[in-house]
């Protein structure tokens, strides 16, 4: 004998489906609940110019990108790549040194940067913007001039 329940008790939903999305959606986070972000400016930095220069894979540095700094990155990346390859010349780890950064808050939870980095060619900045998601800095945006 199967034991039916009661037609007036129900089970409380406890929200709908929406609410339940934005719940575990990644959750933005404020400045004073996030590490200093100079050292991952500064890493990120030299990792950008390492997986241009072919000797770093665009996965390691997933982590810290947002969705479209990483498909620009896998883009501008295979770009150097097919270069590299058309010129017969193999990929070298630069040697990069970082002469400055310069970073300002325009938002809390929110850093832009620019770094100047000198290399035995030639002199590149990179420019990039943090945001703080789920405890921790990630570059939404990034640009190599």
């Amino acid at each position: 004998m199967a034991l039916a329940a009661p037609e007036d008790i129900r089970i409380p939903r406890s929200g709908s489906s929406l609410e339940v999305a934005e719940y575990f959606a990644p959750q933005r986070t404020s400045s004073s609940d996030l590490p200093d972000p100079l050292p991952l400016v500064k890493n990120l930095t030299i990792g950008v110019l390492e997986v241009l220069a072919g000797v770093r894979d665009v996965d390691q540095l997933a982590r810290w990108l947002g969705e479209d700094a990483y498909r620009a990155l896998v883009t501008r990346a295979n770009l150097s790549a097919r270069a590299r390859s058309a010129r017969g010349v193999a990929a070298v780890r630069p040697a990069h040194r970082i002469l400055t950064e310069r970073t300002c808050e325009p938002s809390d939870g929110a850093l832009e940067a620019a770094v100047i980095v000198s290399g035995p060619v030639r002199t590149r900045a990179v420019a990039m913007r943090l945001e703080g998601w789920d405890g921790r800095w990630r570059a939404t945006s990034l640009a190599l001039l």
